[in-house]
């Protein structure tokens, strides 16, 4: 939906939880694996049984560093945990340990491109934090089941600021977020486990008037439902102040079988957690030498490898930042540049044929039954004109069923090879303009139509083989004789 609805503007923040990809719990030593039976990854320090203390997971930090550098934040060199308190069934202690006042990252930039513009959303903060657990609703017997498997596993919450002014800005952000977590290897970003969960905080104003009452959309976990719940409640809220009702401040979940979003409860302040300071964890303190010996180690980022595809390989904005989706896509197209020396060709197929037959089939680009070798050899024999554009793609399809695996051999299999034979189509072509007098007559009368009937023709004749470009050429020659 875009930036102005019926002379509403649109405001949107995000608050995003990502759960770390660590083997234990944030203040424990239990396990995080999805899936298992519930209540059978639960210690006691988890449900804060007496006696019992949270011990911080060294893991945990490092990844809510990496998070930082790669948003260019700022890591707080001492940050302190507090208690937040509510009471729902699925949090034994009463309280989730996370982080109020001093956050261990704070403030740092997310940038994206939308569409051919350059887009930045400002962050807050990012805190570190602990999940509940899990309540089941089995409506069919009147009951509900506590899992506490998640409760105590390790989260990152990222909060920015109320940056979007549109439906769309909101999911390319989420996406790109998405794409950091995933790219810096410190969340799986698995969606439909619950692994990186995002919030929506919607409202609409008045152009230039204060910022309207917010309502937080809670746990979207689809890019797509993300679209549509933003949109429904950007309606709902329109709709209701334009018959002179208020917007109060709630919670509300988003219905995919309806596409509403229904109030969940009213929303809290931060006042009524009565956040305090956890007396069983000390500060967190990250010395700079911790800071920089995870710089050195974290990978190239993705805005910085597009850049560098633009500027190495001489690629398009939009061809680079596509290709750097994934690090497992910028390998491919690197390795398939290499194979055949022409970036851009390597990056039209990949975006082009490949992804096409990837996103059929539901493939990752680790799984392509295509080689990035392969598919540069193949490209390799279109630049060097052994091979015409659709005689490559006839290729493409045998390499990606499993008819062969050797691009040459292909060729010659199929008889796909140009022409090269040049004294051949000099033949081939005066005989068709002998037997095409009135096509001739109407291409010097100035009807280029004819002019591709004569084209058609020659590749007629010589059965698809011959070079487009090689038989336009020659044409023309011969015609202006």
């Amino acid at each position: 939906m875009s930036k102005l609805v019926q002379g509403w503007e649109v405001v949107i923040g995000f608050e995003t939880h990502a759960q770390l990809a660590t083997h234990s719990k944030i203040f424990s030593r239990a396990a995080t694996a999805f899936g298992a039976e519930p209540n059978t990854q639960a210690s006691a320090v988890d449900l804060a049984l007496p006696g019992t203390l949270p011990v911080m997971n060294r893991g945990a930090v490092e990844c809510a560093i990496k998070l930082g550098l790669a948003v260019g934040a700022t890591i707080a060199p001492r940050s302190v945990f507090a208690r937040k308190n509510y009471f729902y069934p699925d949090l034994p202690k009463g309280y989730q340990i996370s982080q109020y006042e001093i956050p261990v990252v704070q403030g740092g930039v997310v940038e994206f491109l939308l569409g051919e513009e350059r887009k930045s959303v400002r962050l807050v903060r990012a805190h570190l934090e602990e999940d509940a657990g899990k309540s089941l609703h089995e409506d069919f017997v009147g009951q509900t089941g506590i899992d506490l498997n998640r409760a105590g596993t390790p989260l990152l919450e990222i909060v920015t600021e109320p940056d979007m002014r549109s439906t769309d800005e909101a999911v390319a952000y989420a996406k790109e977020l998405h794409k950091i977590v995933t790219w810096i290897g410190i969340c799986d970003g698995n969606m439909q486990e619950g692994s990186f969960r995002c919030d929506a905080n919607v409202s609409v104003r008045r152009p230039g008037g204060p910022l309207g009452t917010r309502r937080e959309i809670k746990n979207l976990n689809s890019f797509r439902f993300m679209q549509q719940a933003i949109d429904y409640e950007i309606r709902w809220q329109i709709g209701e102040l334009e018959d002179g009702r208020a917007i109060g401040q709630a919670t509300v979940l988003f219905d995919p079988d309806t596409g509403e979003t229904r109030a969940m409860r009213t929303k809290e302040d931060a006042a009524d957690y009565r956040y305090f300071p956890d007396p069983d964890l000390p500060p967190l303190v990250v010395a700079p030498d911790w800071v920089e010996r995870v710089r050195a180690a974290m990978p190239e980022l993705p805005r910085a490898m597009a850049a560098r595809f633009v500027a190495t390989y001489g690629l398009p904005e939009y061809d680079a930042t596509t290709l750097t989706q994934s690090p497992a896509m910028a390998a491919y197209f690197e390795a398939a540049a290499k194979a055949c020396g022409q970036p851009k060709l390597a990056s039209n197929w990949i975006m082009g044929e490949v992804s096409r037959r990837l996103n059929a089939q539901e493939l990752a680009i680790e799984r392509s039954p295509v080689p990035a070798a392969t598919l540069g050899a193949l490209i390799g024999r279109i630049h060097d004109g052994t091979i015409s554009n659709n005689a490559a793609r006839q290729v493409f399809e045998a390499l990606w069923t499993g008819e062969g695996a050797d691009v040459d051999a292909l060729i010659e299999a199929k008889g796909l090879r140009q022409m090269s034979d040049t004294g051949e189509l000099d033949r081939i072509l005066d005989g068709i303009l002998a037997a095409n007098a009135d096509n001739v007559a109407q291409f010097k009368a100035g009807k280029d139509k004819a002019f591709n009937a004569l084209v058609g023709q020659a590749m007629k004749a010589t059965k698809g083989k011959a070079n487009p470009a090689q038989v336009n050429e020659l044409l023309r020659k011969k015609l202006a004789g």
